[in-house]
């Protein structure tokens, strides 16, 4: 069905929120540890198989025809959230129509531990978004008072759904939701598609929104731990959207959202701002972080990969950048998804590796969580209202209930089944550009290194840690998750 690979036992830490800078901590032994080697890779049958045991031995100074991953265990950043997906609409609405155990087959897949990927962070939608079946809202229109506000539509797909994944993690899920748009009565081109802004007679009834929200499904009994300000506040889109310049959303913030959910008792919750690509990225944190009363209700900034859509490349500086200027609010990744469905493409190694690069990359530039868009869409990339369908780790044929996973699912795959919550990124750099490489050292005392190579060849490489080294070999088009 899913991974060939031995089960792993996990240990569980509690996520301190804060960062302190690189650390340095007691000195990391490889003596007497062997390194077990996970590997998943174009044109074989590996998906995150146990496919090697290396044991290290004296290196000392390594030339330079070497090929070595150098790590430092020593050295310690940020600590690690967890990873996840969305459980939007769209697949609480395909996850229904599985038999039985198909569910149970994604529920593990996506959930367990040991025989899945081990999932421990998700992201709902407020309301509608464009993957959801039809556009709708909580409240009845014109209803500035809140008074109709009720869940009923989610109970009959997307409520049920997310209990099923929290019963598959324990309880031990993060869930964070974003609102696409007000109701169209609030916002001044009074639609909720297609952009428009919110109106000012709006704002105090738009931050009550949120906190009934998290009451209704508190009462389902789905704890929300944080939200985020507004999806994609810069984009006008054919969908659910809404349009904040930086002051908006900082004023909104600090004059109606923060307050009130400190007055509702629900100061607690994490308050994500900008959601939305690298491209603006530097320029919204400022704007908002550089006013103490709206930075005091952000825990994070949280952004998504979609500006190469004008060409070019991934603006991981930008990351960097946020995490340099502001070290003591964290750094989340909210949404990616890859290329617009066709499902003559769904076997495209190519998704994979965009995966890889993105978590590789925003890891070491200081991003704590990491959450992928929809978990699960039907054999069209849906459903979808306005047909902006897409790929997503698993897709299921309704037909026949068949599921069908994706290079991506994998390759996530090989940083959320061994990277713990609590655990601490530590130093990592590759000796050639053919690998990325990211690590981390986890709570039960465990290195987790995670290297790819996207070349053409073969790359016999080293991994060094304190003068000892285990000779590992990478397959072309591979990823490896080596564990010490």
């Amino acid at each position: 069905m899913l991974l060939a690979t031995n089960k792993l036992s996990f240990g569980s830490n509690k996520q301190n929120d804060s960062y302190q800078g690189p650390q340095k901590a007691q000195r990391f032994s490889t003596t007497g540890k062997q390194v077990t080697v996970y590997t998943t890779a174009a044109k074989t049958d590996y998906r995150i198989s146990r496919t090697d045991t290396r044991v290290f031995k004296p290196v000392g100074q390594p030339k330079e025809t070497q090929i070595c991953v150098f790590v430092d265990p020593n050295r310690q950043f940020q600590n690690f959230l967890g990873i996840g997906g969305a459980l939007t609409d769209a697949s609480a609405e395909t996850f229904a129509v599985l038999p039985k155990e198909k569910q149970r087959e994604l529920l593990t897949a996506y959930f367990d531990d040991q025989q899945g990927i081990g999932y421990k962070l998700a992201r709902t939608n407020i309301h509608s978004c464009d993957f959801s079946s039809s556009s709708y809202t909580y409240v009845s229109e014109g209803d500035k008072q809140l008074q109709s506000f009720n869940v009923e539509h989610d109970k009959k797909y997307r409520i049920p759904f997310i209990k099923q994944a929290l019963a598959a993690t324990r309880g031990k899920l993060n869930i964070f939701a974003s609102p696409w748009s007000p109701p169209a009565f609030m916002k001044d081109n009074n639609d909720m598609l297609h952009g428009g802004r919110l109106k000012p007679e709006f704002h105090q009834s738009w931050a009550n929104y949120y906190a009934k929200f998290i009451r209704a499904y508190q009462r389902e009994g789905i704890p929300i731990w944080g939200i985020t300000i507004q999806n994609e506040p810069m984009a006008t889109q054919r969908w659910e959207s809404c349009i904040y310049s930086a002051e908006d959303e900082r004023d909104f913030l600090k004059n109606y959202l923060g307050p009130t959910l400190k007055r509702e008792g629900l100061g607690d919750k994490k308050i994500i701002a900008w959601d939305h690509n690298r491209d603006l990225i530097y320029q919204r944190a400022s704007t908002i972080l550089s006013d103490p009363q709206a930075a005091k209700y952000v825990w994070g900034i949280g952004y998504h990969w979609y500006e190469p859509w004008s060409g070019g490349e991934p603006m991981f500086d930008n990351v960097r950048l946020v995490h340099e200027t502001f070290p003591d609010k964290q750094l989340i990744f909210t949404e990616g998804c890859v290329d617009a469905f066709d499902p003559q493409k769904i076997g495209e190694w190519k998704f994979g590796e965009q995966y890889g690069r993105s978590m590789i990359n925003d890891f070491n530039n200081g991003t704590v969580g990491w959450t992928d868009w929809n978990i699960l869409l039907d054999e069209r990339g849906g459903p979808n209202h306005v047909s902006n369908y897409c790929f997503a780790p698993v897709h299921a044929n309704t037909k026949t209930g068949e599921l069908s996973y994706l290079s991506s699912y994998y390759y996530i795959g090989h940083f959320s089944k061994f990277i713990q919550p609590g655990a601490r990124r530590i130093a990592s750099s590759p000796s050639r550009s053919q690998l990325l490489s990211t690590a981390f050292l986890n709570p039960d005392g465990k290195m987790t290194v995670v290297v790819m190579n996207s070349s053409e060849k073969n790359v016999a490489y080293w991994l060094w840690v304190n003068g000892n080294a285990a000779e590992v070999n990478s397959l072309p088009h591979s990823i490896q998750t080596l564990v010490v």
